[in-house]
């Protein structure tokens, strides 16, 4: 629990805490429309199109999270010279995310996954990506834009958010935590399965219970505080990193850390659409540790944040006031 001017306090100081996120950034298109009949050419249905929406995804929707809630935000990536990743740029600087270190390159695409609705579901997905890891000349340069970034900006906290899209490569993620490391900034991770135990010595690591399961290779039998332990000393006997966050769905959070482990139950919520709630959990979760290394307040603040964006249709980023009535609400005292 806190009080009203900690809570002030701390959703103030949001706006004086520098982040910078490091992953996968990727366009999301939607084509809306409506369907009445179906093709006389074959058994499908035909959409008439009505209108287009663009949004950032992947890590580039952390960083939009960071930035609603007010944090000076830095994206780090990799994409295609398009006019995809043009585009991705132009949203971006619209919401005021710095976006002058991420690389384009010749060599890949932009990430961008169309997704066709009519009758407000979802018809087809096309995914237009390049997965393979990026190159050395391409890791070079993405790492080159990190290390000036943090010399001279020198952030409170730096996430990486991985998608499987081949920015994330080991000497990438090898390379951001150990320059971290030297200069004193906490790391915070949002893994994926294909490097999940390469991540050692981050600060905080965040996969949900399914990414666990399938990293260790392991059967959790429920969801307790003492097989949750079990799953974060597991963790930290591959990671050697100092706090385990992981998401439980409807069983809301837990975190482990050196001399505390909680498991903090979700709130009742009516759910509408999960999209996007991983990436505003490590925002809301990174950006609290950030400005005030606890823990178990920063574990609070996203279980409350991620329920509230899953009562919205598509990926959205939190309203920082809404967070802030629903924290004053839930945890003030």
């Amino acid at each position: 629990m806190m009080d009203q001017k900690a809570l002030d306090e701390l959703f103030g100081s949001f706006n004086q805490t520098k982040i910078g996120v490091v992953g996968d950034i990727m366009l999301d298109t939607y084509w809306w429309g409506s369907v009445d009949r179906i093709s006389p050419e074959a058994p499908v249905p035909i959409v008439s199109l009505q209108k287009k929406e663009t949004r950032v995804g992947g890590a580039a929707n952390v960083a939009l999270n960071l930035s609603a809630l007010g944090a000076p935000t830095t994206l780090f990536a990799v994409v295609g010279n398009d006019a995809e990743g043009k585009e991705l740029d132009s949203l971006l600087k619209a919401e005021g995310i710095k976006t002058e270190y991420i690389y384009e390159s010749s060599e890949r695409v932009t990430t961008n996954k169309v997704r066709i609705m009519g009758r407000n579901q979802q018809m087809m997905r096309l995914d237009h990506e390049h997965t393979n890891d990026i190159s050395q000349n391409e890791s070079e340069k993405l790492l080159a834009n990190f290390y000036k970034y943090v010399d001279t900006e020198k952030p409170s906290l730096v996430i990486l958010e991985d998608y499987n899209k081949g920015v994330l490569t080991k000497h990438v993620i090898t390379s951001v935590i150990d320059y971290c490391k030297q200069k004193g900034i906490p790391t915070a991770v949002d893994p994926k399965h294909k490097n999940f135990l390469a991540y050692k010595g981050c600060t905080i690591f965040k996969p949900n219970l399914k990414e666990v399961k399938e990293g260790l290779k392991i059967e959790i039998p429920s969801v307790s505080l003492d097989n949750l332990n079990k799953v974060h000393a597991a963790l930290k006997e591959n990671l050697q990193h100092e706090i385990s966050f992981i998401t439980l769905s409807e069983h809301g959070v837990y975190f482990g850390a050196t001399v505390e482990q909680k498991l903090i139950p979700t709130h009742i919520r009516n759910i509408a659409d999960v999209s996007g709630a991983g990436d505003t959990v490590i925002a809301v979760a990174s950006l609290t540790y950030a400005s005030t290394k606890d823990m178990e307040l920063a574990a609070e603040l996203a279980n409350i944040a991620g329920g509230l964006v899953c009562e919205l249709v598509g990926t959205a980023p939190i309203n920082k006031v809404h967070l802030q009535e629903e924290v004053k609400k839930l945890l003030v005292k």
